[in-house]
């Protein structure tokens, strides 16, 4: 079995004890974000599984997209990133 050398740790243990692997994140080639994609992603980020700016390079995500993803995540928790949910918690 062969290996992938990658900077950083390969496995995070999240606070509710999950553990999340460069495995559980989505595709490079990722195009249609659902939520389970986009929370992977941020949990990534701030667990430091990976840096911001892989995740920015790596999914070709602008800086402003995935800060909007942390601060509805931050400010109403993870419902906040469903497509449907959008206009209820968009900020006026």
């Amino acid at each position: 079995m062969y290996l992938k050398k990658v900077e950083g740790p390969r496995a995070v243990t999240l606070p509710d004890g999950q553990v999340l692997s460069r495995a559980d994140l989505p595709s490079p080639k990722t195009r249609r974000w659902v939520v389970s994609r986009k929370i992977s992603v941020v949990r990534g980020v701030l667990y430091g599984l990976l840096t911001k700016e892989e995740a920015l390079q790596q999914y070709g995500l602008s800086e402003e997209e995935f800060s909007s993803w942390i601060k509805a995540v931050a400010d109403h928790g993870e419902d906040a990133l469903k497509a449907t949910s959008v206009q209820k918690y968009r900020q006026s």
